[in-house]
């Protein structure tokens, strides 16, 4: 059985191929077509699963979408007539409904060389979210969360997962979301693109919660899941705020002026220095959200009686939050996939239409493209002036991790471009800037002259797994760096590069089974130096995590990075 995931007609549009339940492949369309969190078709995606599973279309079995268009119909329905919505929003929303239920001709209009004859499967939005996590987690018995925006006209969802069969036993619907409710902050706080909050999450390390109570105005949380927004605070529910350019979906305002009257200062502007207030109301919003997770999933494992979660959608990335999951509830074992997003959707669809519903462990992220040192050379010999860059070649895997740590510890800033890309957000040591973390400058050389982002947001710590305990108050698995956890006291000030404001690390756990070269590499920076850890951030440059070689070659040329690694090559300025 052959199963083609697609996401489509939400933000960061991906695919991925099942192969007798085996997952071959995944991948976001932004890698491709350079356009961040792009809602194009993913038509590059979709050739790249089919060519590295060895199939053509016609050998598709199922094309499975991570959303039902009849999904909540009703609901719709009742809203629309209660609310009284604009003719724009009651368009746009019907015209949505029409493009998913068109998907195969979207499909035959970008292969027209191709023929499919199999089967379109939609699965509900926050099922497909819930089967993400579940089917690649390993526990048998699981509570599931879905948390975000929007999808199929519900914000949240939760339920139980037992003997690969999952059951939904409760939504949260629209115009109510918490994700909206972190969003709007987000818009206020200055931050305007398209999955901007983890800057919000950044942020708030360094704040007070001095608006949580002016916030709770916004959301009345119940002693369960529940919660409704304050809805004189809100215009999502009354006009169209969306906008689709250039293969980008941007939202207008979300909040209204009543918003700005009880916060009691302006929206930030895009060039603003960030204040004290602001930073304050970064936290005061990571808070509220904090508050309102622990209380539900207190409430989920009092209901079920269960210690597994699996937690997925786009709130999932809040990795701050998922850090005191383990904490403060009796949650024992947490699974949050690498794309617990809308990307992450066409892997849970794939599975659930699957007519043998077989779990995975799924422990690397490592899905995406990968390319021969052959390929590579080609691509130096072409972009690369020899004269001007000293390019060298080390096939062994063991003398190359020694070259790479000697190199950290001379204070280089490293793009390291090396096996298969990760899917999801996060980049876990394959399309990865790595650099010493024991240098309290690289921080602001990387920010400044690499990254070109804001100062204030850290730089994660990739440590081997076997050293997590004696590092971070923390000892678990971390694949796929989802949760942050604090530095134990005496070790933060070792690692002042990654060692955020309040004395936490969003960690990656590195081990021999979910990435050898990379474990190999902080080996040997361990011998050298007694510190496990390296600084990680993603190889990019305000645009999508590099997948080619030449997209690797460009970054280097365009920034400072004194080293690129591409496989076997090593190229120095």
């Amino acid at each position: 059985m052959n199963i083609l995931g697609i996401n489509f007609n939400h933000s960061d549009t991906s695919a991925c191929i099942l192969v007798n339940n085996e997952l071959i492949a995944a991948v976001e369309e932004e890698r491709f077509n350079r356009i961040k969190h792009t809602n194009a078709f993913p038509k590059n995606s979709i050739e790249y699963c089919l060519q590295k599973a060895n199939l053509k279309l016609n050998d598709v079995h199922i094309i499975a979408i991570n959303t039902r268009p009849l999904s909540n119909v009703l609901k719709k329905i009742i809203f629309s007539f209660k609310k009284l919505i604009s003719p724009n929003l009651a368009f746009r929303s019907i015209k949505n409904i029409k493009r998913k239920t068109q998907i195969k001709n979207e499909i035959l209009n970008n292969f027209k060389d191709q023929e499919f004859n199999g089967k379109i499967i939609y699965v509900d939005h926050h099922l497909s979210h819930i089967a993400s996590a579940y089917y690649c987690s390993n526990f048998n018995d699981s509570i599931c969360l879905s948390i975000d925006g929007f999808g199929d006209f519900a914000s949240l969802a939760y339920g139980f997962a037992s003997n690969n069969e999952i059951k939904i036993d409760k939504k949260i619907y629209f115009p109510h979301s918490i994700g909206i409710f972190y969003q709007a902050v987000t818009q206020y706080l200055g931050f305007n693109k398209y999955g901007d909050e983890y800057k919000v999450m950044g942020l708030s390390s360094y704040g007070k919660p001095i608006y949580k109570e002016k916030l709770l105005e916004l959301i009345k949380i119940k002693p369960s899941c529940e919660f409704q927004l304050n809805l004189n605070y809100f215009n999502h529910f009354k006009k169209d705020i969306t906008m689709n350019l250039n293969q980008q979906f941007q939202y207008k305002n979300l909040f209204n002026k009543n918003f700005e009257n009880l916060i009691g200062f302006q929206k930030r502007a895009d060039n603003q220095k960030v204040e004290d207030f602001h930073i304050d109301l970064a936290k005061s919003a990571q808070q509220v959200y904090e508050d309102y997770l622990i209380n539900a999933i207190k409430f989920l494992v009092e209901k079920y009686k269960c210690k597994n979660l699996c937690l997925s959608g786009g709130c999932a990335s809040n990795s701050v939050a998922n850090g005191k999951i383990l904490k403060k509830t009796d949650i024992k074992n947490l699974y949050i996939p690498p794309a617990p997003g809308d990307a992450g959707g066409a892997v849970g669809a794939a599975y659930l239409s699957s007519k043998e519903r077989i779990q995975s462990h799924l422990i690397t992220a490592s899905l995406g493209p990968s390319y021969s040192n052959l390929e590579i050379k080609n691509q130096i010999d072409k972009t690369i002036d020899k004269e001007v860059f000293k390019v060298l070649f080390i096939e062994n895997n063991l003398e190359l991790s020694k070259k790479i740590s000697d190199l950290i510890i001379e204070k280089k800033i490293i793009g390291l471009f090396y096996g298969k890309m990760e899917f999801g957000s996060r980049a876990l040591g394959n399309r990865s800037i790595i650099a010493d973390p024991r240098d309290s400058n690289i921080r602001d050389i990387i920010n400044a002259k690499t990254k070109k982002r804001e100062s204030f947001r850290p730089f994660a710590p990739a440590i081997l797994k076997e050293e997590v305990n004696n590092w971070f108050e923390i000892n678990h698995d971390i694949n796929f760096m989802s949760e942050v956890y604090k530095f134990k006291e005496e070790n933060k000030h070792l690692v002042p590069a990654v060692c955020h404001v309040d004395n936490t690390g969003r960690l990656q756990t590195v081990s021999k089974e979910n990435n050898e070269l990379y474990y190999l590499i902080i080996k040997e920076f361990f011998k050298k130096t007694n510190v496990p850890i390296i600084l990680n951030t993603s190889f990019n440059e305000n645009e999508p995590i590099v997948c080619s070689p030449l997209d690797a070659i460009q970054t280097f040329l365009n920034t400072k990075i004194d080293t690129l690694i591409l496989e076997n090559w090593i190229i120095e300025r």
